[in-house]
């Protein structure tokens, strides 16, 4: 059995197309309303401020960090960081992402329960990702079902993690657009060109999820397969 490429492959493929069709997605419509100004002239970095003061949040510096569409909040330094493109930047895109990442602050802030599974599991999942496959195809490769079968549990974590952080995402860009409408920040027709932004941004986890789960069932399947051989 070829261990990196047999037929179970074609699970991902649909996957990987929707993963890449989602990287293409939040690229060009990131881009597109990057280009289209808030007529409140507010930038990324003060929308983020606004809402977290609003939110009795004083704690929690906003800061700018390198790279594209690498804005995060760390919740165990309780930073939030925005790209450049946001963080000095007065477009739709850059309000919408900023509020999101405002919105992952205020779960933190108010125990949001996904969010804290999320926060407790990713060492968790972090290992199980890096070990899964080793472990998996080393299984294989012994003929070790043991091994084999933690493989996939580690595996499993990771899933766990990408099913988990659905509500987490969706939870914030809800979030974002309320404090968006409701401190003004943005007008009603500015509104929607923003949300666009988030479920562009919200496509891309849940291409990472349907990738994730088809992977574990690729692994369960292959385990199949060898447990079949061995009898």
């Amino acid at each position: 059995m070829p261990l990196f490429f047999d037929s179970t492959m074609i699970l991902l493929l649909p996957a990987l197309l929707l993963a890449m069709y989602a990287q293409f997605k939040i690229k060009n419509t990131f881009n597109r309303y990057s280009k289209v100004g808030a007529k409140s002239g507010i930038t990324g970095a003060q929308v983020a401020r606004d809402i977290l003061r609003n939110n009795h949040i004083n704690d929690v510096p906003v800061e700018m960090t390198k790279g594209v569409l690498t804005d995060h909040y760390d919740p165990r330094k309780r930073v939030l960081r925005l790209s450049s493109q946001v963080y000095n930047s007065s477009s739709l895109a850059a309000l919408g992402v900023a509020a999101h990442e405002a919105g992952h602050v205020m779960q933190h802030e108010q125990s949001y329960i996904p969010f804290r599974i999320r926060s407790t599991i990713v060492p968790i999942a972090t290992i199980g990702s890096q070990l899964a496959f080793p472990l998996f195809f080393l299984g294989i490769i012994l003929a070790a079902p043991s091994l084999v079968e933690i493989g996939i549990l580690a595996f499993g974590a990771a899933v766990l993690f990408q099913l988990v952080t659905l509500p987490v995402e969706f939870n914030a860009s809800n979030r974002a657009i309320e404090a968006l409408e409701g401190g003004g920040y943005l007008l009603r027709n500015e509104i929607a060109p923003a949300r666009k932004v988030l479920n562009a941004a919200a496509l891309t986890y849940i291409a990472a999820t349907i990738m994730a789960v088809m992977q574990l069932l690729r692994l369960l399947l292959l385990s199949g397969m060898l447990s079949r051989r061995s009898d």
